[in-house]
C-alpha cells in the first residue's frame, strides 16, 4: 500500500483547472439547499445501529430540472438502476444498458472538464489521443464487470460501487460516494441521512461547501462515514478520479490536495485495470481547520 502523499504542484494545478471548468457544477442555496444538522456519533464498523443527529433530509431542495435538463446529469440517472445491489449477485447488462453507458461515456467525452483531463493524460502518456481508444478505457476504467466476492458471476464495477452502492452480505454498506444517488435514494425514503462527520468540537461544516463527510443508513444498513462532493457534476468526479486512478499502479493511492478552498484526501483503490473505490476525505477548508 501506498502512503497518503503530497500532490505535485503540476497534479494541483490539473485538478484546480478541473474544478475551474466544472460549469455543469450546481450552485449551494440556489440550484440545491442543503440542512446539515448535528454532528454524528462514532459507530463501530459492522454495527447497524446509529444514533440520529438530523432529524430532516441533508437535502432540502435540488433543483430537478437541471438534472433532468444537463445531459451529463440526465445520462448519469438513467444508468443508476440498472445495478443488482449486493456483491455475490451477478449482473446482466442488457444492450438498453449498454446504450446508456456509451451515452454517458459520449456526453461526458463532450465537456471542456474532460476534454481537458483527456489532454493531460495524452502528455502523461497515459492515454490515446484517439477519442475512441479514450472512450474505451473510461469504459474499462468504471464500466467493465468483475468479481468484488465470490458467487454467481461478475458482480461489480467501479461506477457501480462508487456512484450507485452495493452492499455486502445484506450487512455492511460499500461504496455510495455520490450526492445525485444520494438525493434520488433519500427522496425515495431509502436513505436516512444521521449527521456530518467532524473531529469533536472542532467546527462545522458550512451548507455551502462543495465536499462533506457524512453518516447515513440505507435500507436499515448503516455508514459510518463516507466522503463525498456535493453538487458538482458527474464528468467532474469521472475526470478526477481517472486521472488519480491513472497516476499510479499501486493498489491503493492516497493524494491530499488543496483544490479551491478544500484541503483533501483523494483515496482510489486500484481492482486490476478498474476502479474498486474511489472517494474525497475532506481534512479543512480555507475559513477553518477539521
Amino acid at each position: 500500500m501506498s502512503r497518503r502523499q503530497e500532490a505535485s504542484q503540476e497534479l494541483t494545478e490539473v485538478l484546480n483547472e478541473l474544478w475551474r471548468l466544472d460549469t455543469n457544477r450546481l450552485k449551494p442555496g440556489e440550484d440545491y439547499i442543503i440542512s446539515l444538522q448535528g454532528r454524528a456519533g462514532y459507530v463501530p464498523q459492522g454495527s447497524n445501529y446509529a444514533r440520529d443527529r438530523a432529524r430532516d433530509p441533508l437535502f432540502k431542495y435540488v433543483d430537478t430540472d437541471k438534472l433532468r435538463h444537463i445531459e451529463t446529469y440526465a445520462h448519469f440517472i438513467n444508468l443508476l438502476d440498472n445495478y443488482e445491489m449486493s456483491t455475490g449477485v451477478g449482473e446482466t447488462v442488457t444492450t438498453e444498458e449498454m446504450k446508456e453507458m456509451r451515452l454517458f461515456i459520449d456526453a461526458i467525452v463532450d465537456t471542456e472538464v474532460m476534454k481537458y483531463a483527456h489532454k493531460y493524460l495524452v502528455r502523461k502518456g497515459q492515454s490515446s489521443s484517439n477519442i475512441m481508444d479514450f472512450k474505451r478505457q473510461l469504459y474499462d476504467i468504471w464500466f467493465r464487470l468483475y468479481h468484488r466476492q465470490r458467487g454467481d458471476g461478475e458482480d461489480s464495477s467501479g461506477f457501480e460501487h462508487v456512484f450507485v452502492g452495493e452492499t455486502k452480505n445484506h450487512k455492511e454498506i460499500m461504496g455510495l460516494h455520490n450526492w445525485v444517488q444520494f438525493f434520488l435514494q433519500e427522496r425515495h425514503g431509502h436513505v436516512d441521512y444521521k449527521g456530518y462527520k467532524a473531529r469533536a468540537n472542532k467546527d462545522t461544516p458550512d451548507e455551502d461547501d462543495h465536499v462533506l463527510n457524512l453518516q447515513f443508513s440505507w435500507r436499515g444498513l448503516v455508514k459510518p462515514v463516507a466522503g463525498s462532493f456535493i453538487g458538482v457534476s458527474p464528468e467532474f468526479e469521472v475526470a478526477l478520479f481517472t486521472i488519480i486512478f491513472l497516476m499510479s499502479n499501486e493498489k491503493m493511492t492516497s493524494v491530499v490536495v488543496k483544490i479551491d478552498e478544500y484541503v483533501l484526501e483523494l483515496v482510489v483503490y486500484r481492482y486490476g485495470r478498474s476502479i474498486g473505490t474511489s472517494y474525497p476525505v475532506l481534512l479543512s477548508s480555507n475559513h477553518r481547520d477539521l
